[in-house]
C-alpha cells in the first residue's frame, strides 16, 4: 500500500490516533533512556516524536517508503536521522539499534515476515523488535465503522480484516518466524473524541489509505450513500471512539 500523500492528510486522517497510541507502545517496547532505537515505518512521525521525547534525537533513527512521510518527518525532527527505504530492505548495519519498532505498519509492509527479519537483523542480541496492528478484523480499529457501512453497501469490499497482524494473535506468529524469542502480546489503544461528524468523515476524503482509497473508488453518489451510511451508525456528536491495537515484542 503506497502512502502518497501529504503529510498533513495523513495527520487528520489516522495520525490523529496514532499520537494517542505512542506513548503506550513505547511503554510496551520498554524504550529507556540510553537506547538507540528505529522506527520503522515512521510515516510523518507520531512515534518518532515520542521516542525523541524519551531519547533524544542523536537516539533516534527512522525510516519510511514514502517521500513526503520522509521529508515531513524531517522537518519537524530535526537532528533524527530519517532515511527513505522499505522495512524489507533497511539501510543499517547488523546490530546497530538496541530496539526496532513498528507502529501501524506490518499489515503494509510487501512481506511482513521479511521486513520483521530485516528489524531483527539491525538490532543488537536481546534487544527489542516490536509491532502493533489495529484490531480490523475484531472490529475494534479506528476504522471499524466505515468498514461496517462500507460492507452493508458492498458486501465484497476489502475491510483491511485479512491483513497482516489484523487478528488475535497474528502479529506473534509473524514474530516468531522472523526468529525472535521470547515473545509477549498485549493490546494498547487510542480514545478520541469527535466534535462532529464531519470531523469524523472529512480525513476519508482525502486519500489516505485503504480506507481514502475506497472512497476515492466511489462517483459522488455513491460517496454521499457511504457517508449517510456511515452517520447512522453513530450517536449524534460530539461522540467518542476507542480504538485497539494488538502489540507483540519479542528479543532478537
Amino acid at each position: 500500500m503506497s502512502f502518497d500523500v501529504a503529510a498533513e492528510a495523513y495527520d487528520r486522517f489516522m495520525g490523529r490516533y496514532s499520537m494517542l497510541l505512542s506513548p503506550q507502545f513505547a511503554d510496551f517496547a520498554a524504550v529507556r533512556e540510553g537506547q538507540r532505537v528505529l522506527d520503522v515505518g515512521c510515516g510523518p512521525g507520531a512515534l518518532t516524536s515520542e521516542l525523541v521525547t524519551r531519547l533524544g534525537p542523536a537516539a533516534v533513527t527512522a525510516v519510511d517508503p514514502s517521500e513526503p512521510f520522509v521529508a515531513a518527518a524531517r522537518a519537524r525532527h530535526p537532528g533524527v536521522r530519517v532515511e527513505q527505504a522499505s522495512a524489507e530492505r533497511l539501510p543499517f548495519l547488523d546490530g546497530e539499534f538496541d530496539a526496532a519498532l513498528a507502529q501501524l505498519v506490518v499489515h503494509f509492509m510487501s512481506d511482513p515476515v521479511a521486513g520483521l527479519t530485516e528489524m531483527v537483523r539491525v538490532t543488537g542480541r536481546d534487544g527489542v523488535v516490536a509491532a502493533c496492528v489495529w484490531d480490523h478484523a475484531g472490529g475494534q480499529g479506528p476504522l471499524s465503522q466505515f468498514w461496517r457501512a462500507a460492507r452493508e453497501l458492498d458486501p465484497d469490499v476489502d475491510d483491511e480484516g485479512r491483513m497482516a497482524g489484523a487478528r488475535e494473535g497474528h502479529l506473534a506468529e509473524l514474530l516468531e518466524a522472523a526468529g525472535l524469542r521470547a515473545i509477549e502480546e498485549s493490546t494498547v489503544s487510542a480514545t478520541l473524541e469527535h466534535a462532529t461528524f464531519d470531523a469524523w468523515w472529512d480525513p476519508f476524503t482525502l486519500g489516505v489509505g485503504p480506507a481514502g482509497a475506497h472512497v476515492a473508488s466511489l462517483d459522488a453518489e455513491g460517496q454521499a450513500l457511504l457517508r449517510e451510511r456511515c452517520r447512522a451508525l453513530f450517536p449524534d456528536p460530539p461522540f467518542v471512539i476507542t480504538a485497539r491495537a494488538w502489540a507483540a515484542r519479542g528479543l532478537a
